[in-house]
């Protein structure tokens, strides 16, 4: 598996990394404390896995104590906002006039129309007027290797509710579509291919992920992640140019109010990643254990 698209509270989102150098912290920790630059209280960035089983959900007493004592939380879009969403789903009809089919031969097609029936008891015919990325992702999900994984940002986001806070995005919907629409539709067919046709090679690969996630590796987890060959082209739009977006964002919203970011943990490290990019703006971030 190419670990290229990742699923997100049932729509898509996107957790890619781009295969830059790590900036040189080894900190294990998915939770960082952000402070200083006149911020008159902390607030809090945490990488996210978009999927993973219920028993390798990993939550410590940080991680909650953290999102306690934040008084807004933050994803990379809106998720509580109902036109946000619809147009995300939109955003992964395919308009440029050809069907799933088209991007496959044949074989391919007859291959990938027996996988989605046989392993994910779906009629592939659902996915026809979609983008290849949306059956991508489902293809993925099934690699987690449990009935119903779950999403951290749907949690976050009922606990979040509950505490009656407000739920906010560092980015509209177009700007992730746009982002997606950068990675070519024949390489992620490819991708979904290499996926079905090494599924359990796909499998043990999600499990490796996984293990880096539960062991707060982010250096590890950005070297796994930076291992796809075909999206090379697409890093820049996919994550360099959303994170550096997102800083002065992240930046009013902290001004005004304690925030519990929680974005793809890809993000976060590497030369481009978030950790790094509010270090050069002037923050302190520091790992929280």
């Amino acid at each position: 598996m190419k670990k290229s698209l990742w699923l997100i509270a049932g729509i898509l989102f996107l957790a890619i990394a781009a295969a830059r150098a790590d900036n040189g912290d080894k900190s294990k920790s998915l939770l960082w404390r952000i402070t200083g630059k006149g911020l008159a209280k902390p607030s809090y960035l945490f990488g996210t896995i978009h999927l993973i089983c219920p028993d390798d959900y990993l939550w410590t007493d940080a991680m909650k104590n953290s999102l306690s004592a934040s008084e807004k939380v933050c994803f990379e879009m809106d998720l509580d906002d109902h036109e946000t969403m619809l147009a995300a789903s939109e955003g992964l009809m395919d308009t440029s006039g050809k069907t799933l089919k088209d991007y496959f031969t044949p074989e391919q097609y007859r291959r990938l129309k027996k996988f989605v029936k046989d392993t994910i008891g779906m009629d592939i015919f659902m996915f026809q007027s979609m983008k290849p990325m949306a059956l991508q992702s489902v293809i993925e999900m099934k690699a987690t290797q449990c009935t119903m994984p779950v999403s951290y940002e749907e949690t976050i986001m009922k606990t979040a509710l509950a505490d009656k806070k407000e739920i906010l995005g560092l980015e509209a919907p177009q700007e992730q579509i746009t982002a997606l629409e950068s990675m070519p539709a024949d390489s992620v067919a490819r991708d979904m291919m290499d996926d079905i046709d090494n599924f359990n090679k796909s499998r043990q690969e999600y499990a490796e992920l996984v293990r880096a996630y539960k062991n707060q590796e982010l250096p590890e987890l950005y070297r796994m992640i930076t291992a796809s060959e075909n999206m090379g082209a697409s890093m820049g739009p996919v994550l360099d140019d959303r994170n550096k977006r997102w800083i002065p964002r992240m930046a009013v919203k902290m001004s005004a109010s304690s925030v519990f970011f929680a974005v793809g943990a890809g993000h976060l490290a590497g030369d481009v990643g978030v950790i790094n990019l509010l270090r050069k703006a002037g923050y302190t971030v520091e790992p929280i254990k």
